[in-house]
């Protein structure tokens, strides 16, 4: 009945669609090309000053991310996405084995519109898609399916001909990350043309551009502060500063707002910005000429204007972070046991002493890598921008009921970033394997998140900086590989987790105490949520310190008694000893 509704649709050849489109708070153009055959396809956005693009050629999905750098996209639901996107693009539906797709009828269904014909749609290679059919006119009014953590909806309207093609004048796509993030596209004009080689829909190989290092030189290693197991380093952004900047292989180029106002840039758009958190940060773009970090330069690009972690969380002023923009311009190594940074240009890179070579493919941004947890096959990120040794997504804890395997743990914040706390049973594994490289008693946070990225069933467990901290760590983003070389003597606190059962944040002249958690040693002690720590130890609260106060109540042996004065909100001083003590 669809495919009578449409008429005469074409079913070979290429379809060109150009859209005007309003998203964030942008306006700008968007091009779908599509082989009408196979669903091969590439979607192209231009909202100035943001760009990107994205494409399928029946074998390897792809993405043009907004810095213009390309890369194939094959890990988490990457693959299983593109899938769906060809399916629908070709109308697959229409034959008679239905594409060799699971199709089943969910039923019909009242909505504003009028009722409609609810589809589930599995196709070969793909993942569940459902969608709603004009139970009257028999038309695709709206296609729902999970993408990454996002629970993605595109609704389509206003049918008429182009030319000798009956389309969807308008398209919505809404990401259910709020109103800001919704695209609007409205179809400006349609083109038909001969079917392309399927080549034509590859990912393009021209070399990135916006990234060097100066001077001459080929490798440039400038030292770094670790705070939280977060990397820090120095940067200049169009030759003010210095800035202090997270490096983080999870993350983009962001900007905070103290930044954007002082260097004098413009930050234009409205998005949401969304983390392991379960709530979301509204982010702009701005356009900067040079971020200098030691001889390395990125130039002429878009940064996220965001705010990235306010200073109480880390205990300084965090002004901006480098992530895949960089690294997808320059061999980096994070020494964590030498706290340098080695930048160097892809060219003149040497493995030879970076120790075993790992393959991972990118999630998104993301590079991902096959282990295991406790000997179950895992998929993981690699996000050195997260503090935890791994923190393991709620889907996985699920599935192999996690929470009741490993019964001694402690539910306690587990990490504070983009989207607020977030929050996880904390548990002792046994072991955890990194391709082949195995650690034991690893510290892990059994996720039970309901939004944000640990919700997500595409992957299994985000290895962050306490577990590489074990390591000097090398990205080589140009032939997608890392290197893990074990450090030895290992980081005093590898493998340790709070012994006192509270996280703290700075204050002013003082650890605020964020939240205890229950039956722990603070909660003994007497700490309650909302007291001001005033001194710890026998040290003053300094916000500077706050990493060293955190790692102090991991690394004192269980049985330590801390001193602790703190005052409640009647403002009276009182002291409290804390006797530290193993949770998991």
């Amino acid at each position: 009945a669809n495919q009578q509704a449409l008429g005469d649709f074409p079913r070979a050849g290429t379809l060109v669609v150009h859209y005007a489109v309003d998203v964030s708070q942008l306006q700008g153009t968007a091009t779908y090309t599509i082989d009408l055959a196979t669903g091969a396809f590439i979607d192209d956005l231009n909202t100035p000053p943001v760009t990107g693009a994205g494409g399928f050629d029946g074998k390897t999905p792809w993405m043009r991310e907004i810095s213009g750098v390309s890369i194939t996209q094959e890990g988490g639901d990457r693959v299983a996405v593109a899938v769906n996107e060809a399916y629908r693009n070709a109308n697959l539906w229409w034959r008679a084995d239905r594409g060799g797709a699971q199709v089943s009828y969910v039923g019909r269904e009242q909505a504003d519109t009028g009722q409609l014909d609810h589809l589930a749609v599995t196709p070969r290679g793909g993942a569940r898609f459902d969608a709603w059919f004009d139970a009257d006119s028999h038309r695709l009014l709206r296609t729902a399916e999970p993408q990454m953590f996002f629970k993605t909806q595109e609704t389509y309207g206003d049918y008429r001909r182009f030319g000798k093609v009956l389309l969807a004048g308008t398209r919505t796509v809404d990401f259910g990350t709020g109103p800001s993030n919704i695209q609007k596209m409205k179809v400006t004009r349609v083109e038909q043309a001969p079917a392309r080689a399927p080549s034509a829909y590859a990912r393009p190989t021209a070399p990135a551009r916006g990234g060097a290092l100066v001077g001459g030189a080929v490798t440039d290693t400038v030292p770094f502060r670790l705070l939280n197991n977060h990397v820090y380093i120095e940067a200049r952004v169009n030759g003010k500063g210095p800035y202090t900047f997270i490096v983080d292989t999870g993350g983009h180029t962001l900007l905070s707002p103290r930044l954007v106002k002082e260097v004098g840039l413009h930050s234009v758009g409205e998005a949401a910005n969304s983390g392991a958190g379960d709530k979301t940060e509204t982010t702009g773009y701005a356009h900067y000429d040079e971020i200098a970090i030691g001889k390395a330069r990125l130039h002429d690009q878009v940064g996220f204007a965001t705010n990235i972690y306010e200073p109480p969380i880390e205990g300084i002023q965090v002004d901006g972070m480098i992530g895949f923009e960089y690294f997808s311009r320059f061999a980096v190594r994070l020494d964590y046991g030498a706290h340098t940074m080695t930048t160097t240009d892809f060219a003149h890179f040497d493995a030879q002493a970076a120790g075993t070579a790992i393959p991972f493919k990118f999630y998104d941004h993301l590079p991902q890598v096959t282990g295991a947890i406790d000997g179950l096959p895992a998929l993981f990120d690699v996000d050195s921008g997260s503090r935890s040794e791994i923190d393991v997504t709620a889907p996985f804890v699920v599935k192999h009921q996690l929470r009741d395997k490993y019964s001694r743990g402690v539910r306690a914040i587990t990490g504070w970033g983009v989207g607020g706390p977030a929050r996880g049973y904390v548990v002792r594994l046994p072991s955890l394997t990194f391709h082949g490289i195995r650690v034991d008693d690893v510290v892990a946070g059994l996720s039970e998140s309901k939004a944000g990225s640990f919700s997500d069933p595409s992957y299994d467990g985000n290895v962050g900086g306490g577990f590489l901290k074990r390591f000097a760590v090398t990205f080589d983003y140009s032939h997608q590989v890392l290197y893990l070389r074990r450090l030895e003597p290992q980081p005093a606190d590898a493998g340790r987790f709070d012994r006192s059962g509270m996280w703290i944040n700075a204050a002013n002249d003082a650890y605020e105490v964020k939240s205890v958690a229950a039956n722990s040693p603070a909660a003994a002690a007497g700490l309650a949520e909302g007291d001001l720590i005033t001194s710890l130890n026998g040290d003053p609260a300094v916000a500077d310190h706050l990493s060293d106060a955190r790692a102090m109540l991991r690394t004192l042996p269980a049985g330590t008694d801390v001193s602790v004065k703190f005052k409640r909100s009647t403002g009276s001083e009182q002291s409290t000893t804390l006797k530290l003590r193993d949770q998991i």
